[in-house]
This record gives structure tokens, sequence and C-alpha cells, in this order.
């Protein structure tokens, strides 16, 4: 995928990862790598600057496997810029793809004549 597409859409995808219920990193990388490869180097600055902005939260809990894992919990400021950015994609996404059809069938209709 283009790396300005995917830049555009990181923070969402995150957010909306986390969005019902509290995930830890490895867990996001893998989550979000399941629609659009990632890896740790992408997804850690953005939670570290979602975290600055006070858009998700962080806990520790102990594991099995190991050390104590960082948990991210979306926080109220960030379910209102999850739902802003959804808005922003929706009419984004909806404006492309009427573009999309139109160009396409301008170019259909052209190559019948």
């Amino acid at each position: 995928m283009n790396t300005q597409f995917k830049k555009g859409v990181l923070e969402m995808l995150v957010l909306l990862a986390i969005e019902n219920s509290d995930k830890y990193g490895y867990e996001l990388v893998n989550e979000v790598g399941e629609t659009v490869d990632v890896n740790e180097g992408t997804i850690y600055p953005i939670l570290r600057r979602l975290s600055v902005d006070h858009y998700v939260e962080t806990y520790l809990q102990e594991s099995n496997e190991g050390p104590p894992r960082k948990y991210y919990h979306i926080t109220l400021k960030g379910q209102k810029y999850l739902k802003s950015l959804c808005d922003d994609w929706k009419e984004f996404s909806n404006n492309v793809n009427k573009y999309f059809k139109k160009v396409r069938k301008e170019q259909w209709t052209k190559a019948l004549l």
C-alpha cells in the first residue's frame, strides 16, 4: 500500500483497534497489520503521540509470558477524536469514490463511441 495513504489512516486504525478492548503494543501491531502492512517501528511512535495528546492512557498488567505489558486504553477525548477521524474518512472516501466512478464511467462511455 502507498506509504502516504497508510500514514493518513494509521491513527484511526490504532484507535479503532482499542475502541472496544484495551490492547498492548505488539497485539496492536498484529491486529493493524492484518489490514495494513506495518511494523513495530511504525505503531509505537503513533501510540506515543496518541498518549501525549491524551487520546489514549496506558497501564501495566502482569503477564504470564514475561514482564508486565503496557496496555493502551482509549480516553473520552480519544473517542471524540476517533469519531472525527471516522467522519472525515467517510466524507473523503465517499468523495474519492464518487469521482472515481464518474471518471471511469466517462472513460467507458468514450470507449464505446
